[in-house]
């Protein structure tokens, strides 16, 4: 199913099914896009946002995992259109980098790094994940929450543009 550009309306208007399969493409926890889906119709773009993120502060660490669970690594290859476009500033010279960086975070963390990659370059998100491994546990598990939010907000945009 397409659901790029499909509006509020549109998004509103599909069956509680087609809903779910679109927010699942914005984030592979099941029980965030049946919360999300399941609270329309929206009057507006921000009220669907604000219900997103009030979705995905419910998730418990099982959802979240699920969630991580349709999220590239970082520097890997992009296993949908939407993480293409998002890592498209990532450069063929820093994935040995990244891939170690990798390996590291998720060796400290139990998951995979996860930033919101749009807009920004390789060295840039290199030096993010740096940065994050001198975090606690529990911190950088609410970064990478707050992460994933400004992802599904990225990806639910393209839905109602």
């Amino acid at each position: 199913m397409t659901s790029e550009g499909i509006g509020l309306a549109g998004f509103n208007e599909l069956p509680v099914a087609a809903a779910e399969e679109v927010l699942l493409a914005c984030c592979s926890a099941p029980r965030w896009a049946q919360a999300v889906a399941a609270a329309r119709p929206y009057a507006t773009t921000a009220s669907l946002l604000d219900a997103a993120d009030a979705a995905l502060r419910a998730l418990d660490d099982t959802d979240i995992d699920q969630a991580l669970a349709g999220h590239p690594r970082i520097g890997d290859k992009p296993t949908s259109a939407a993480s293409a476009r998002e890592q498209a500033g990532v450069a063929a010279d820093l994935r040995a980098e990244l891939a170690a960086g990798n390996r590291d975070y998720e060796e400290k963390f139990g998951h995979i790094y996860l930033v919101c990659a749009a807009g920004r370059g390789g060295a840039e998100l290199l030096a993010v994940l740096r940065a994050r491994l001198d975090n606690d546990p529990a911190t950088e598990r609410q970064v990478m929450r707050t992460e994933l939010g400004k992802i599904n907000a990225l990806r639910l945009a393209r839905v109602l543009a």
